[in-house]
């Protein structure tokens, strides 16, 4: 039987991809973080919009 060999391609795009921690996997997945962030964006664009119309 023949063994099959993981062949990587040297400067490859996949060579450079790093995985995430478990932190940023939960981040990513959690209701209220998610809230929390869509808040502070629109706050921020807010901001910006009604200090541009002063």
């Amino acid at each position: 039987m023949k063994k099959s060999k993981k062949v990587s391609i040297p400067y490859s795009n996949m060579s450079y991809a790093t995985q995430p921690g478990k932190m940023v996997r939960f981040f990513r997945i959690c209701f209220i973080n998610q809230i929390y962030q869509f808040f502070r964006l629109n706050i921020k664009i807010m901001k910006i919009v009604v200090g541009g119309h002063s």
